[in-house]
């Protein structure tokens, strides 16, 4: 079975400072795979990486099978739409558009733009997220749970084969975030989805299927 994600040798540098090196891990279809590590050791970076977001200087990532080294910006940004999904840990969701057309977004950008099926795959996701209601709603206007809920619902409208979380529960009160991730959680559960979740949270890491650390020297079972 191809990986939902393979990476193979990564390293980054920033000019002399090597930020990691020999990094090598493969994430399963389906599986949850947790990365935590000291603040500064490179896991947003990592992630990014993952995205191809970011460069890196040895090594390599292959997403649904393919090296992203070996594609050109258009190729890796179409790849990129297609099988991933990203939770920021600062939401990120357009402040002039409503919760509907912030959660479209990823099915505009792909084309699928039929007014009727973008229409009810909007609104199931924001059902499977608690938002039902609140479509028509801008971001100012929702709390820091609800931003996070509209996050995961745009990042899973288009059912990728693989979400890539960045300190997703960060910026929410530990209430709050006991409850975004129940909710990441069971969502990527119900699509499918591969998981790797960068956190601070010990009890975030605690629902992964795996916990790896990541260090300077490459990433590690977080258990020995």
């Amino acid at each position: 079975m191809t990986p939902a994600l393979a990476v193979d040798g990564l390293a980054k540098r920033y000019g002399d400072a090597t930020v990691f090196a020999d990094v090598t891990l493969r994430v399963a279809p389906g599986e949850f795979v947790a990365i935590v590590g000291e603040s500064g050791v490179g896991k947003s970076t990592l992630l990014n990486c993952m995205a191809g977001l970011d460069q890196w200087d040895a090594g390599r990532v292959l997403l649904a099978g393919q090296d992203l080294s070996a594609l050109d910006d258009d190729a890796r940004a179409l790849l990129r739409r297609q099988a991933l999904g990203f939770v920021f840990q600062a939401f990120h969701v357009l402040p002039h558009l409503d919760v509907a057309q912030n959660v479209a977004l990823p099915l505009m950008l792909l084309g699928r733009h039929g007014a009727g099926a973008t229409d009810a795959a909007v609104a199931a996701m924001l059902d499977a997220v608690g938002l039902q209601g609140l479509a028509a709603r801008l971001p100012q206007q929702l709390s820091g749970g609800q931003l996070q809920r509209v996050a995961i619902a745009r990042a899973l409208v288009h059912r990728p084969a693989l979400l890539l979380a960045d300190e997703p529960t960060g910026n929410l009160d530990p209430g709050t975030a006991a409850r975004v991730m129940d909710l990441l959680v069971g969502q990527v559960r119900a699509h499918g989805a591969a998981l790797v979740l960068v956190t601070h949270s010990a009890a975030a890491a605690a629902r992964a299927d795996r916990v790896l650390h990541l260090t300077a020297q490459g990433i590690a079972d977080a258990q020995g």
